[in-house]
C-alpha cells in the first residue's frame, strides 16, 4: 500500500512571490533542505518537461545516515506539470541500492491565495517505505518554516 503525506503552511506573501520561491534554483536552494541539510543543483531545468538534479548533504551525517551515501540524499525530479501561479507537480526518485527508497514518489505543491496570504500545500503521494513517516513530516515542515523565513519580513 502506498502512502501520501502533506504539508501546508499559511505565508503571509502574495503568491507570485510564493511561486516564484517554488520554481527558482537559488530559492529552492535556499529553503528547501530542511533543517540540518544544505542543498545543490547539479542541474536544473524548471519547465514542464524539464528536470533537475539536487544533492541534499546532512551537516551531520551521524544524526541520520543518507539514501544515496552516508552523509547525502541524491534525487532526480522531473517536471510533469507546471501550472503557472499554481501549481508544480514532480515525479521524484532518490539514488539509492536499498529497496526501501525506490520507487517513484509524485510531489505536488500548491499555491492557494487566501485573505491572508498565501497557502502553500505540498502532498506527496507514493512515499517509499524507507522514508518514515514522522521523519517525513518534520522534513516536510522544516521546509515549509524556511520558505517562511525567506519570503516573510
Amino acid at each position: 500500500m502506498s502512502r501520501t503525506d502533506r504539508a501546508s503552511l499559511l505565508l503571509h506573501t502574495g503568491k507570485d512571490a510564493v511561486f516564484s520561491a517554488l520554481t527558482s534554483s537559488d530559492a529552492l536552494a535556499a529553503w528547501l533542505p530542511p533543517s540540518g541539510m544544505r542543498g545543490r543543483f547539479e542541474r536544473f531545468d524548471m519547465r514542464e518537461g524539464g528536470s533537475y538534479r539536487l544533492v541534499l548533504t546532512y551537516e551531520n551525517a551521524g544524526d541520520a545516515p543518507g539514501k544515496s551515501s552516508a552523509d547525502s540524499d541524491v534525487s532526480e525530479a522531473r517536471i510533469t506539470q507546471l501550472d503557472p501561479g499554481e501549481r508544480v507537480v514532480q515525479e521524484v526518485d532518490f539514488e539509492s541500492e536499498d529497496p526501501a527508497f525506490q520507487g517513484t514518489m509524485q510531489m505536488e505543491w500548491k499555491v492557494l491565495p487566501v485573505a491572508e496570504g498565501t497557502i502553500v500545500e505540498v502532498i506527496a503521494r507514493n512515499v517509499p517505505a524507507g522514508i518514515r513517516a514522522r521523519d517525513h513530516a518534520a522534513g516536510l515542515t522544516s521546509s515549509l518554516a524556511n520558505l517562511a523565513a525567506l519570503l516573510e519580513p
